[in-house]
């Protein structure tokens, strides 16, 4: 005999499907404490760590592919187009500077609002990568940005 007992609202747990058989659909309530972090703290986020020995080609390519894929759509618009304009043309000091501008902050609304000048740059981000980005930004040819550009 099927026994189905109610434990949450939002799931089933457990299915008796015999005496010595149960399938748990969903985990306890306490299972997932470790997924709840109190407020004001944020998971742990890996140590950004510049690559040693990556040839600029090869970190061309891994900066084109990140900046499209920020995870946020403005950022994923803002960086893409920017990519595409400036990341052939950068220099080594350019291409690890846009590097950390891109992977050290752990939260992609500071790009965007340092970018759009919402809030201000530190000073550590604050160099000629950034420069670039703001004016950018800023369009002054009004190109339509409302696509990725093509790989």
């Amino acid at each position: 005999m099927n026994i189905i007992s109610n434990r949450f609202t939002s799931c089933i747990r457990p299915l008796m499907l015999t005496k010595n058989v149960s399938i748990s659909c969903c985990r306890q309530k306490d299972d997932f404490q470790d997924l709840i972090h109190p407020e004001s703290q944020e998971p742990n986020i890996p140590r950004y760590v510049e690559r040693e020995g990556e040839n600029a080609n090869l970190k061309r390519a891994r900066l084109t592919y990140q900046s499209r894929k920020r995870g946020m759509l403005e950022n994923g618009l803002l960086l893409s187009t920017f990519a595409n304009k400036y990341l052939n043309t950068f220099n080594d000091k350019q291409l690890s500077l846009y590097d950390q501008l891109i992977n050290l902050p752990t939260n992609d609304w500071d790009i965007f609002y340092w970018a759009t000048g919402v809030k201000p740059t530190p000073s550590e981000f604050d160099n000629e990568v950034m420069d670039l980005l703001k004016k950018h930004i800023q369009n002054e040819d009004r190109q339509a940005r409302i696509m990725q550009p093509d790989l």
